[in-house]
């Protein structure tokens, strides 16, 4: 009897020794099977061509297949829900923006996922701003110009948000010139975009990955760009704040989540991995030519970061006067 014991005992001790050795030899063989970042936007959308961009860094890196998985509706909700419900083995990943992890959780009573809970934060990856944008056949040619024709017809007029940054951000100037514009929905912004060129719709705000390339076809009429700086992409662009409209200012970030529960050592891997790809191949496939700003940073810092811009968020959707749906 004392044998059996002494034997379980030196067991469970080798045991709990091969656990906390193996830990970090857990990211040892990882990805050794393909990876699936999950966009919960439409293909097209600045999000997918940055999961995209980096998806091939990453192949590149790893010799092991990446592949993106759009799942958009619902105001990013079935994207998120998606991942996490997922596996918490790494190989899953969610290609998010503030919609999903800041605002969301201020414009809806009910989420099907938990921002904080659900998932661990792998990485910050990228911060940009937004283009205020009308089809080029429209008679306006300056945010002034837009106010006034606003202002003319209260209710009459109609913007296209497939993002909560589009949203937040007509809302924004709504109240700040003091105009009535109708908010019509979209599952993303390249359908929205679609509409608004084909005449739908009157105005939109979007990112500049899916806009700025309408503008420089000359399919859309850029009015302004939403951050405080203008564009180095087009420099011609005046600031939505210059244009007349004080104190406007909005830009929106990327990051990567994993499941909750995912390994440490998996996590700080695939920030490994993600912060290779976005200082790589991703520069020239994505960042520079969208104006997207690189942004990175570690697990506990996106996690501290996103807690910051729930707050933030939450303050420019009550000032904006948005109620929850």
């Amino acid at each position: 009897m004392i044998k059996t014991r002494r034997h379980l005992l030196q067991a469970a001790l080798t045991a709990a020794g091969l656990l906390a050795c193996g830990t970090p030899a857990l990211a040892e063989g990882f990805p050794d099977r393909p990876i699936t970042l999950v966009v919960p936007f439409t293909a097209g959308s600045a999000t997918d061509q940055l999961a995209r961009a980096l998806a091939s860094g990453i192949s590149t890196e790893t010799k092991v297949s990446v592949v993106v998985d759009n799942r958009p509706g619902a105001n990013a909700f079935l994207g998120a829900q998606f991942v996490a419900k997922a596996k918490p083995d790494g190989y899953t990943v969610l290609i998010a923006t503030n919609t999903t992890h800041a605002a969301n959780e201020h414009l809806y009573k009910k989420l099907p996922y938990d921002p904080v809970k659900d998932f661990e934060p792998i990485t910050a990856l990228g911060r940009g701003g937004q283009l205020m944008v009308v089809n080029a056949s429209s008679p306006v040619r300056s945010v002034g110009e837009f106010v006034k024709l606003a202002k003319s017809r209260p209710g009459k007029l109609s913007f296209g948000a497939g993002s909560s940054s589009s949203r937040v951000a007509g809302e924004m100037f709504k109240q700040l010139t003091g105009t009535y514009i109708l908010a019509i929905p979209y599952r993303s912004n390249p359908p929205a975009l679609t509409d608004l060129m084909g005449g739908q719709i009157d105005v939109m705000f979007t990112d500049m990955a899916t806009g700025l390339p309408q503008v420089k076809a000359g399919t859309l009429r850029a009015l302004g760009v939403t951050p405080r700086q203008r564009s180095p992409l087009a420099p011609e662009i005046p600031t939505i704040e210059e244009a007349g409209v004080k104190g406007y200012e909005m830009t929106y970030w990327f990051a990567a989540y994993a499941p909750a529960g995912t390994p440490a050592p998996i996590v700080a891997r695939l920030n490994e991995l993600l912060h290779k790809a976005a200082k790589g191949s991703a520069q020239a496939a994505f960042y520079q030519p969208t104006g997207t700003d690189l942004f990175l940073n570690t697990p506990d810092e996106q996690r501290k970061f996103q807690s910051a811009e729930s707050l933030k968020w939450g303050r420019i959707i009550q000032a904006a006067g948005i109620e929850k749906e």
